[in-house]
């Protein structure tokens, strides 16, 4: 039969095909020694990152865990008397000045459990009440009351009279300007500084506020708050600075 062959190519054609085909190759490029030492650093910042936080939480754990038990986990029926500060404030790194005229960073009284009671050197009847149960409050608190320093801020530069010294006896008595005692401590709406005691924790920050003008009775229920606290704390807060 006559005509043009027009039959499929045969599988050898194809392959045939195919072989004379250029064969494609991609070639990956190493990374550079200064991209591995890079990327090697980025993971031990991180990792070191992460030490640190995990040592932060570490040693804040005994703090929050006392916290929560005195905040949270309190039996029922108990109240508590103190005024919670929150936010906390931490004690501001300025400058007194003690009784005998040394300078003083109030960032140094950290350690140690403080009642801080503020009020100027004349130091009138509500004041002598306060310097008075503060005292009291200490004593009460039997062989823990190591944990806890007695601190008067005074807020100006008048002598302090002599009759004060037998009630100051074992007490801090520090000076400091009454616009940066404002940078730190604040009374209730509605009172003053001298009417409160205000209570600091180890860590250096102002925790808790006592109702102004308390009476013997508050001062009572003062004593089961700092009871609280310092049972809450015995695990990691220790006398002394």
């Amino acid at each position: 039969m006559s005509g043009s062959n027009s039959s499929p190519p045969s599988a050898a054609h194809a392959l045939h095909a195919v072989a004379d085909e250029p064969l494609g190759l991609t070639v990956h490029s190493m990374p550079s020694p200064r991209q591995a030492l890079a990327g090697a650093e980025g993971r031990r910042t991180v990792l070191g990152r992460w030490k640190m936080i995990a040592v932060l939480l570490c040693c804040a754990a005994p703090v929050i865990a006392s916290y929560f038990t005195y905040y949270v986990i309190r039996p029922e029926g108990r109240s508590v008397y103190g005024e919670l500060v929150d936010p906390q404030r931490p004690v501001p790194n300025i400058a007194g000045t003690l009784r005998d005229g040394k300078p003083v960073q109030l960032s140094s009284f950290k350690g140690q459990w403080l009642l801080v009671a503020v009020g100027d050197a004349g130091c009138d009847s509500l004041c002598e009440q306060q310097l008075y149960l503060q005292r009291q409050l200490r004593e009460s608190l039997g062989r823990e009351k190591d944990r806890l320093d007695r601190v008067w801020i005074v807020s100006d530069a008048a002598p302090i009279p002599e009759r004060l010294d037998n009630g100051l006896r074992g007490a801090t008595v520090v000076r400091v300007p009454a616009a940066q005692i404002a940078q730190w401590l604040a009374p209730s709406p509605g009172h003053a500084l001298a009417e409160h005691f205000f209570v600091v924790d180890p860590m250096g920050n102002w925790m808790m506020r006592f109702p102004a003008r308390m009476d013997t009775a508050g001062a009572g229920r003062a004593k089961r708050d700092l009871d609280r606290l310092l049972r809450a704390s015995a695990s990691w807060d220790e006398p002394g600075r």
